[in-house]
Order: structure tokens, then C-alpha cells, then sequence
């Protein structure tokens, strides 16, 4: 077994399975995603560590590979099917949406940063994962033209309420974030029924917000 499949079986015996993930596609997923494949040639030994990792290497912004953990806890929440439509906001170098390509049918993944987005297209593509595309968008955007969706995953916290990500749910659907319009930021599962929707805090949780889910500055006098 090589150093960094070593280290991959390690990642999901050490830290997921641990924090009650028990759900074996996303296991299964996690260890045959290799996930310094998304990360700069110069912090691929951090890879497989418990931290947000920051890819942000040329980006226009601080982009970053959030914990494995959340990563691992957000999708069990998500509930994602075979055939299930999902959006990826976000998606920095490809890693979630890689991870949740062996769970859905089709994902769209957004990236802020045309250069992320390019790097997270040849990766994914590089790994023969053909059910994934991926879109130059802002995060609070998402992608209307393939809506409606099963689930949108947020890869990372936001800390306004995405409303326009919302409407591009399926009814049924379900979006699955780290909040952080109050604290502490918490994993928050939303629900689409009857037009309305719902929401749910699942576990507390600190990751980097996403560019364009920033809180307006307030006026200090």
C-alpha cells in the first residue's frame, strides 16, 4: 500500500468513522477518492490531515478542501440516492463533488475562480469521473440551467440565507451547509415541501465561509 493510500485507509478509520458516519458508500467513496489529487504539489503531505485545507494556490481568493469530517457528516445528512441531481457550491479543486460522484447520478459543481474551476474539471476528468460538471459561478448563483435539484451540498459555510440556491431545489430537496448566521456555526440541513421550506440544525461546525456567502459589512460608527 502506498504512503498516501496508507494515509487514506487512516483518514477514514481515524477520523470518520469515529464521528458516526456509518453510511459504507461515503466510506467506500472516501477511500477511493485520493484526495492529494486536488491539492497543490507542495501541501500534498498535509492531504489527509484533519484541517481545512487551503488549494488556493493562483486563486483570485482563499479557497479551501474543508475536514474531512464535516465533508464526511454533511453528505450522510444529505441522504444523496443513485439517481439523485446534485449541486456543488463551491467545489474549489473538485474534491467533495469527486466524493459525491460515486453516490449520485449527475452533479453540477460551481467555482467562483475560473482558475479552480479549470483545475477541478482536468482532475476529475483525469479520474474518469464523467457524471460531474463544472461551472464558473458565483457561490450564491448556483447553477438554475440544470435545476431543478435532489440536493445542493454548500463546500463551505455561508453566512447569509442563500435564497436564490432555495428556489433551485427540487420539492423534496434538500441543501446541507454550514450556517454561520448565528454562533456557533452549525451543519444545517434545509428542506424543500410544499413550496416551503424548512431547517435543521445538525452539529456544530467551524469551516471557511465561501466567496459571495459573506455577511454585508455593517456601517461602525
Amino acid at each position: 500500500m502506498s504512503g498516501f493510500s496508507t494515509a487514506r485507509q487512516k483518514m477514514v478509520d481515524g477520523q470518520v468513522r469515529p464521528s458516526d458516519v456509518t453510511d459504507i458508500r461515503i466510506l467506500d467513496a472516501m477511500l477511493a477518492v485520493p484526495r492529494e489529487a486536488f491539492v497543490p504539489s507542495s501541501r500534498r503531505a498535509l492531504a489527509y490531515l484533519d484541517l481545512d485545507l487551503d488549494v488556493s494556490e493562483g486563486a483570485s481568493a482563499k479557497r479551501y478542501l474543508i475536514k474531512p469530517v464535516v465533508t464526511a457528516k454533511i453528505l450522510q445528512a444529505a441522504e444523496i440516492k443513485q439517481g439523485d441531481n446534485v449541486l456543488v457550491v463551491g467545489c474549489a479543486t473538485g474534491y467533495a463533488a469527486a466524493i459525491i460522484a460515486h453516490l449520485a447520478g449527475q452533479v453540477t459543481a460551481t467555482e467562483s475562480d475560473s482558475s479552480l474551476a479549470a483545475k477541478a474539471g482536468d482532475v476529475l476528468a483525469g479520474l474518469g469521473l464523467a457524471n460531474v460538471t463544472v461551472r464558473t459561478a458565483a457561490a450564491a448563483e448556483g447553477d438554475p440551467a440544470n435545476a431543478p435539484y435532489d440536493a445542493i451540498i454548500l463546500n463551505g459555510a455561508t453566512e447569509i440565507v442563500p435564497d436564490r440556491l432555495y428556489s433551485q431545489l427540487r420539492e423534496g430537496g434538500r441543501l446541507i451547509g454550514v450556517f454561520a448566521t448565528t454562533q456557533p456555526p452549525r451543519a444545517t440541513l434545509v428542506t424543500r415541501s410544499h413550496g416551503d421550506f424548512g431547517n435543521r440544525a445538525l452539529f456544530d461546525a467551524a469551516v471557511p465561509v465561501l466567496p459571495g456567502l459573506e455577511r454585508a459589512a455593517a456601517f461602525v460608527f
